[in-house]
């Protein structure tokens, strides 16, 4: 098989959950489980799996530092921060270009740096069959999760048929993509998880830079015009920095795979969390009397439903509050209904500038 590649995206704003995040210190540079940050845990996933020296992570010049020392096992070179914010579409055609200069012909996966999954073996045997259908078809593939709830803040992958893929052997089957869908009102997102037709949208892609690169001229010509101009250049960091901050803001599902002639999606057999906001958090600590959750000592009277997490260990006393989220740091507190944990961006755009 040709050589493959892993693309980390490491970015992202500190929004959601705050006050443990900041700008320059997100959810994936984060160790919200007492397992270490969720970068540092998708890099050791991918061993045994992608060589070392084969990894790049793009990240941000705020950023830049944290996860340089997060990822000291890895080359320096093979650390990007982006020139301005972009979106994903140009994040990504970055990362296909700047493999693209080591390896035209290579396979690569683009994966984000802030989902938890504790099954390293079956993450491998799903990977591995992604990468085997990207290097020998023209397919470009997508890992979907089974929902398990009719979720309305995820994107949807509609799955069609299995694909026809003779002479591959395969673990886990791909199926063709019909389209995908956008985050759904509950209703809809009721009827997605009733039909047993969509995936959750996990943002992880696999595929081939030559299959990709022709998709992005047919579908994105901005994009594949700027692959190939890191492709060819004679100084890379130079046309990073003269071009990325001009290319357009979008995603990459707008700009690619919704339009993309041939995408393939793979169901995923390991387990799988977003830990999108305090309430996903919230699932992995620990289960006290009263359905309250967290990660410090608590002493709890007539209190029910609450989140509890400290980032000093410090003990915390609720009296008569039910569904709270309360989180302390060293220089501010929360305390937010859980019912609008997907709020806590709103209380960020209101704080003075040392707190952000």
């Amino acid at each position: 098989m040709p050589s493959s590649y892993a693309l980390i995206l490491a970015g992202g704003s500190g929004t959601r959950f705050w006050p443990l995040s900041r700008n320059a210190k997100p959810k994936q540079l984060l160790n919200l489980f007492g397992s270490g940050t969720l970068l540092t845990q998708t890099l050791d996933r991918l061993e045994g799996l992608i060589p070392r020296e084969n990894i790049l992570i793009l990240t941000n010049e705020l950023q830049e530092e944290a996860v340089r020392q997060l990822a000291s096992s890895l080359p320096p070179e093979n650390i990007f921060a982006e020139p301005a914010r972009r979106d994903t579409g140009p994040a990504v055609a970055l990362g296909i270009g700047l493999i693209a200069a080591r390896d035209p012909e290579a396979s690569m996966m683009i994966l984000p740096s802030d989902q938890l999954i504790r099954d390293t073996e079956g993450f491998h045997s799903v990977m591995e069959d992604a990468l085997k259908v990207a290097t020998e078809t023209e397919g470009l593939v997508t890992v979907g999760i089974k929902p398990s709830w009719a979720c309305p803040s995820f994107g949807y992958v509609e799955r069609g048929g299995p694909a026809d893929l003779a002479g591959l052997k395969l673990t886990h089957q791909p199926h063709k993509v019909v389209r995908f869908r956008e985050k759904p009102d509950p209703e809809q997102a009721a009827e997605y998880l009733a039909s047993g037709n969509f995936a959750w949208n996990a943002g992880m892609f696999i595929w081939s830079i030559p299959a990709v690169l022709k998709e992005l001229r047919s579908h994105a010509a901005e994009l594949g015009t700027f692959v190939e101009e890191l492709r060819d250049s004679n100084d890379l960091p130079g046309t990073v920095t003269s071009r990325f901050p001009s290319l357009t803001p979008i995603s990459i599902d707008y700009a690619l795979m919704e339009k993309a002639s041939r995408v393939l999606n793979i169901e995923a057999s390991f387990d799988w969390d977003d830990v999108g906001s305090w309430i996903s958090v919230a699932k992995h600590l620990e289960d006290l009397p009263g359905s309250n959750r967290s990660n410090t000592p608590v002493t709890l009277i007539d209190s029910h439903n609450n989140i509890v997490f400290s980032a000093q260990d410090q003990r915390v006393a609720l009296l008569g509050v039910d569904d709270l989220i309360v989180v302390q740091t060293d220089d501010a507190i929360l305390v937010a209904n859980r019912e609008r944990a997907d709020e806590i961006r709103k209380i960020v755009q209101e704080l003075p500038d040392e707190l952000l």
